[in-house]
């Protein structure tokens, strides 16, 4: 009903000046119109970007990461340039879905899945159900494997509780974001430090109501009981980089992540918060590139 009033955010109108742009591509898979950015060679990575931000929160990354890797970085369904698809394309199935129907229409298999936030448990998702991901690397950067507490209202406070009562709030959410200051009390609730860029980067998006009411929506539609209770289930090599001033993801729950893999790696990334891959892209890029190498074979 109130998907005309939230049309998404228009590449011909941001295209000249948006991170790595001649990167971009727009592609149809799973009733979704999808803009994905691709860069690189050699075996795939996939990037997943958490909630309330899009494919730009790579910027930094990508090109680290290119001269080892082809690097997928979509914009998650509801977010920035890709259309949010059916209702339930924006629950945490419901992209894991998509994303296979994606790279299937782009005829990738990552080796390595990257996800910040939200992006790790739909990665983790993607690890449990899809067959051809049994045996991928799974890197999670402070990783939302486990339900949290008021979660859900950590980046729009209570328009995210009113998302599904009146679904109008995006439109006054998306304008409190342009105001003066806004999105540095938002920054401050991650935890992270960012540059000019960066703050300018979030801004649009989150004062953008098409892109809003596409996070409201997915905040709405997601569940993370169920993943957590079948998080023991990975069998995968899992990795988590957890910054150490986290405001959002409390780094505490890291350790009970890791009680439920005790196959997991953890490296704290001391003095960064919940957009640490962001504040310090060369030191993620490594950290991920030492992980993604492969195990040596045990001596018989």
């Amino acid at each position: 009903m109130y998907e005309r009033l939230y049309p998404g955010m228009s590449w011909p109108q941001y295209r000249a000046h948006w991170p790595l742009a001649p990167h971009s591509q727009f592609v149809h898979a799973g009733a979704i119109d999808w803009h994905v950015q691709i860069m690189g060679q050699g075996p795939v990575m996939l990037l997943l970007h958490g909630t309330g931000s899009g494919s730009f929160s790579w910027r930094g990354l990508m090109p680290l990461l290119a001269p080892h890797f082809t690097v997928i970085a979509p914009d998650l369904p509801g977010h920035a340039f890709t259309s949010r698809g059916p209702p339930e394309a924006l629950s945490l199935p419901g992209m894991a879905q998509g994303l296979r129907a994606l790279l299937g229409q782009l005829q990738l298999r990552p080796q390595v899945l990257v996800g910040h936030s939200a992006g790790a448990a739909i990665a983790a998702q993607m690890v449990l159900e899809q067959a051809p991901f049994a045996h991928s690397r799974l890197i999670g950067l402070n990783p939302a494997w486990l339900p949290l507490p008021g979660a859900a209202s950590w980046l729009f406070g209570p328009a995210a509780k009113l998302a599904e009562l009146n679904p109008l709030s995006a439109w006054a959410t998306a304008k409190l974001a342009g105001q003066s200051g806004a999105m540095d009390r938002w920054m401050a609730r991650t935890g992270s430090q960012l540059d000019a860029q960066g703050l300018d980067l979030y801004t649009q998006v989150l004062s953008h109501p098409g892109h809003v009411h596409g996070v409201l929506s997915m905040m709405a539609a997601w569940r993370l009981k169920p993943l957590a209770a079948r998080l023991h289930l990975i069998r995968n090599p899992v990795f988590m980089a957890i910054g150490s001033n986290d405001q959002t993801i409390p780094p505490a729950l890291a350790q009970e992540a890791c009680q439920r893999l005790p196959q997991a790696q953890k490296s704290l990334q001391m003095g960064l918060g919940h957009l640490a891959h962001e504040q310090d892209p060369l030191g993620t890029v490594q950290q991920i590139l030492r992980w993604s190498q492969p195990t040596p074979a045990t001596p018989a």
